[in-house]
């Protein structure tokens, strides 16, 4: 117990040798001011400091990172970019939806929870596919005896397919005096629809938008019983 500690050698540079070739060996010790700094003036200077345009001075308690955070905040509300604010807050929390039998039309999509009016509901989800897919398509499902389209357009050259590779908003029923309308938008150079809410949506309430179907010689009967009912989808 009574070794002698070996004599503390010191490098070129100034800093301690580690006798024992590793620090984690030789226990706690004390580093001196004078090279406390001589560290760091040589590590900052080895630094590279920002321009002097993209520095900024933080108040107590700020943070670059939140300082960042605000500032891409802002930029993107600053910039009417809110609906890509909304989706990605809907991808992270979705709303409680179900789908059951509806008076309106087979089944409906039913809200869980309370929905304030202009939020994000669902998004329209299904495959992407042209114009001339979608005619092919049609038929092949009146052949198969899907009497239903799940069929969404988002353009005139790209229409959205939910048939059989969709999500609960193909459940949605028609209603002349609809609750919801649906939003064209662009994430990532990507067109997708969204389901909004025209206005507060209580629990239970089926939610409903007007599908808007070009005028057609042949009429679909609407079924939806409101007020101002048109009497055709088309």
């Amino acid at each position: 117990t009574s070794l002698s500690t070996p004599k503390k050698k010191k490098r070129d540079d100034g800093m301690r040798e580690h006798v024992t070739g590793c620090a984690r060996s030789e226990g706690y010790y004390k580093i001196d001011k004078k090279d406390k700094l001589k560290y760091l003036n040589n590590s900052r200077a080895f630094a590279e400091e920002p321009p002097a345009d993209t520095q900024v001075r933080l108040g107590p308690g700020c943070s670059p990172w939140r300082s960042e955070q605000r500032r891409l905040l802002s930029s993107f509300t600053g910039s009417c970019d809110s609906d890509l604010l909304k989706f990605n807050q809907l991808k992270f929390r979705k709303k409680k939806l179900k789908f059951c039998k509806s008076h309106i039309h087979d089944w409906g999509l039913f809200a869980m929870e309370p929905i304030a009016a202009d939020e994000m509901v669902i998004e329209y989800v299904g495959q992407n596919i042209r114009q001339v897919i979608a005619d092919m398509r049609e038929k092949r499902y009146e052949d198969e005896g899907i009497g239903s389209s799940y069929m969404f357009r988002v353009d005139h050259d790209t229409i959205i397919d939910a048939t059989k590779c969709g999500n609960f908003a193909r459940f949605i029923n028609h209603s002349c005096n609809p609750n919801c309308y649906a939003k064209v938008i662009t994430v990532e150079s990507q067109k997708k629809i969204v389901i909004y809410s025209k206005q507060h949506i209580n629990v239970n309430e089926e939610i409903t938008y007007d599908y808007k179907f070009p005028i057609e010689d042949v009429k679909i009967p609407c079924l939806c019983g409101s007020e101002n009912c048109r009497g055709t989808l088309n």
